[in-house]
């Protein structure tokens, strides 16, 4: 009886130290999809502010967006780029996670923000990534109430990493450039979901089967001079610039279309 008490036992005890075994593992299990469900990858870079604490930068930019970047949907969560973000300009509309952790003013929450203008001297060359952001974007790093503090500090250690730029409701637009004739197309493209910035842009006129490439003159600004008038309406292949993928935005250009003007397409990535 004695010895069959001991069995009963001695099984119950290893049965236990079973379970007690299989319990780290279930913990690494959740971890580990914890660990994938999302969290990005970051790598450090410098970022100093420019423009009014509440502002869009320089309200403007050398990528080209005018006053977009203070408006819906960049809402001067914007930032110049040192050159490993500007990338002459090819970089314009690439979008970034930025936080910071280093001073006791960080929240450490990521915000986002969009390559619409090239800081080109100074720390910003010289710093392997340099973000000089928007006096909005840098102060949205900050605890609630301490924007003003975290500006102050002037330069900070953050962390970033690229993601995909989404506009919720808003395709892409053509800012047809002032300067453009029948005969010389070009415009500013922007509100590009995906990649945000473009490698490629082509140009097809009525009727016609081929793509004519554009040029980028510089920032977000395509052109072409074709030497003869342009038959519209005006279709524009977009390649993105980082996965390549196309996008065609069909008769956006439409007849009669004027310098100055944005079409805004039916599209997007």
């Amino acid at each position: 009886m004695a010895s069959s008490s001991f069995h009963r036992l001695s099984s119950l005890l290893v049965f236990v130290g079973f379970l007690s075994l299989l319990r780290p593992c279930a913990c690494y299990s959740r971890l580990f999809l914890n660990s994938s469900a999302g969290v990005l990858a970051t790598s450090p870079a410098v970022a100093t502010w420019y423009g009014s604490p509440g502002g869009a930068g320089s309200d403007g930019g050398a990528c080209g967006f005018g006053d977009a970047v203070s408006k819906p949907p960049f809402s001067s969560l914007i930032s110049a780029g040192g050159p490993s973000l500007y990338k002459s300009g090819k970089g314009c509309g690439a979008c970034y996670q930025v936080s910071c952790t280093s001073n006791g003013a960080c929240s450490g929450n990521p915000v986002t923000v969009v390559i619409t203008d090239e800081c080109p001297g100074g720390p910003c060359a010289s710093d392997p990534v340099h973000f000089d952001l928007s006096g909005t974007a840098f102060g949205a790093m900050a605890k609630p109430g301490q924007a003003d503090a975290l500006r102050n500090v002037g330069s900070l250690q953050i962390q970033y990493s690229r993601v995909p730029c989404n506009y919720p409701g808003v395709n892409v637009a053509f800012k047809v450039d002032a300067g453009s004739n029948p005969s010389y197309f070009a415009a500013i493209i922007e509100f590009e979901n995906g990649d945000g910035d473009l490698s490629a842009v082509d140009l097809q006129q009525v009727g016609s089967g081929s793509w004519i490439p554009l040029q980028q003159l510089w920032g977000a600004l395509w052109k072409l001079n074709s030497g003869s008038p342009l038959q519209a309406p005006l279709s524009i292949r977009l390649t993105s610039g980082q996965s390549g993928k196309t996008l065609v935005a069909t008769n956006v250009i439409p007849v009669g279309w004027q310098p100055g003007a944005t079409y805004s397409s039916n599209v997007n990535y």
